[in-house]
C-alpha cells in the first residue's frame, strides 16, 4: 500500500518491562496511523539491550548505528538489567545514541491529566502544564574526569561537530587521593538549545521562559549559559524571561507549579528537576521524554527505568511509553495523529475505568493499551 506520508520507526524494546510497554505503544501508534488517512508507520525492531549484550558482548555496533541513521525516529522501551554492570547499557547504548545522533534537546512535558491524582494538595490539571528543555550533550555529562594521587598527567578530549576541546592536565596531589569531574558548556551548544526552547514556547503559546542554573556557585560554566540566554531572549521580546537557581526551582515546582510555562536548563540540573516534574504530574508511569535533533534522528522513550522485578507480569503502566509515541508523531510532523493519541489517553485517564497499579487500579499493561487504541478507533 502506498501512503501520502510513511515513516520508518526503529524500535528498541530494551530490558525488563521495556518490551511490554513498547508493545502497547506500537499498538496505539498503529491505531492512530490506521485512523489517519494517508499515514503509514513501518516499525523495524533492533535487538540492542541486555540480552543482546550477554549473548554477544556487543552494545551498538557501527553497522547498527548506520542502519538506525536511515530511520525516521527511534522508539525506546527501557534499559537496565542487574546481570549487566551498572551504567554499561546506559552509557554504551543510551548515551551513545544521544551523542552519535547529536540529540541535543531533551524535551520533557510536565502535564497533569484529568483523573490523575496529584501529590500536591489543591493542585489540578489547570496548575500543572509546562515543559522542560534540558540540554542533552554537554555540562558534566561530557564524562571527563578521573582520579589522582601523587603526580600524574591526563589528556581528556571532547569531540563534537561544533568543536573539539583537549584538556592536558598536570596533577599533583599531596597526602590524599582525589576524584575530579570536568563540565563544559559551549556558546553554540547553549545557544541552539535555548533558541529551540523559545521557538517551542512561541509555537505552543507560552508567555514565559525560565532559565535554571547554579551560577552563584559554579560561576564560570553557568555565567556563560546566562550570557547566551540573555542574548537569545532579545530576539523574542514578547516572551517574558527570568533566571532561577536550581535549588529554588525545586521548591517552586512544589509550591507554585502553575507559575512555570517553559523551562530551559543545562544537562545535570535538567536530569534532576524533570524527575521532580514527573512526580507532580502523577508519577513516572505517566512521564514521556524525547531526545531530539530537530534536523536529524530523534529518540523517544518513557523516563522510567526497566523495573526488572515487574518484568513479564503484565502490570507496568504503558501510558508514558504511549505518550512518548505521541511526542514522536508530533516530531515527525504528524500532528493530527499525535492529537488523537493524546486525546485518547486523556479520556481513558479521566474515565478511570482502566487504571494501572501505580494509579491505584489493577488493570494490566495490555488492557490499558487496548483501551487507548479503542478510543482512537
Amino acid at each position: 500500500m502506498k501512503y501520502l506520508s510513511e515513516h520508518k520507526i526503529a524500535v528498541l524494546p530494551g530490558d525488563g518491562i521495556g518490551p511490554e510497554v513498547i508493545k502497547e505503544g506500537i499498538k496505539v501508534l498503529q491505531a492512530a496511523a490506521d485512523a489517519t488517512p494517508g499515514l503509514g508507520l513501518d516499525f523495524v525492531e533492533f535487538p540492542y539491550g541486555a540480552e543482546h549484550y550477554l549473548k554477544t558482548k556487543e552494545l551498538v555496533p557501527e553497522a547498527g548505528l548506520k542502519e538506525l541513521s536511515r530511520m525516521g525516529a527511534i522508539y525506546l522501551g527501557a534499559l537496565g538489567d542487574p546481570r549487566v554492570p551498572t551504567g554499561l547499557l546506559e552509557q554504551g547504548i543510551l548515551l551513545k545514541l544521544r551523542f552519535y545522533f547529536e540529540q541535543y534537546v531533551n524535551l520533557r512535558p510536565i502535564k497533569l491529566y484529568p483523573g490523575v491524582p496529584c501529590p500536591l494538595v489543591g493542585k489540578g490539571p489547570e496548575h500543572v502544564d509546562f515543559f522542560v528543555v534540558r540540554e542533552n550533550t554537554e555540562d558534566f555529562y561530557v564524562a571527563l574526569g578521573g582520579r589522582a594521587k601523587g603526580s600524574s598527567k591526563a589528556e581528556l578530549n571532547i569531540v563534537r561537530s561544533m568543536y573539539n576541546a583537549k584538556f592536558n592536565l598536570d596533577i599533583d596531589v599531596d597526602r590524599d587521593e582525589i576524584a575530579y569531574q570536568i563540565g563544559a558548556i559551549s556558546r553554540k551548544g547553549a545557544e541552539r538549545v535555548i533558541r529551540y526552547t523559545f521557538e517551542l514556547a512561541q509555537k505552543k503559546g507560552k508567555k514565559r521562559v525560565t532559565s535554571v542554573d547554579k551560577a552563584n556557585v559554579l560561576t564560570h560554566i553557568y555565567n556563560l549559559w546566562r550570557e547566551v540566554f540573555s542574548s537569545v531572549a532579545k530576539e523574542y521580546l514578547k516572551i517574558e524571561t527570568e533566571f532561577a537557581f536550581v535549588d529554588a526551582v525545586t521548591m517552586w515546582f512544589v509550591k507554585n507549579p502553575e507559575w512555570f510555562q517553559a523551562v530551559v536548563t543545562p544537562n545535570m540540573f535538567g536530569d534532576i528537576i524533570t524527575d521532580l516534574g514527573a512526580m507532580i504530574q502523577g508519577g513516572l508511569g505517566l512521564a514521556p521524554g524525547g531526545n531530539i535533533n530537530p534536523e536529524g534522528v530523534s529518540m523517544f522513550e518513557p523516563i522510567h527505568g526497566s523495573a526488572p522485578k515487574h518484568a513479564g507480569k503484565n502490570i507496568a503502566n504503558p501510558i508514558a511509553t504511549i505518550l512518548a509515541g505521541q511526542m514522536m508523531l508530533e516530531s515527525l510532523g504528524e500532528q493530527r495523529a499525535a492529537d488523537a493519541v493524546e486525546k485518547a489517553v486523556a479520556e481513558v485517564l479521566s474515565e478511570g475505568k482502566v487504571r494501572s497499579y501505580d494509579l491505584g487500579g489493577n488493570s494490566s499493561t495490555s488492557k490499558i493499551g487496548d483501551a487507548v487504541a479503542r478510543k482512537i478507533k
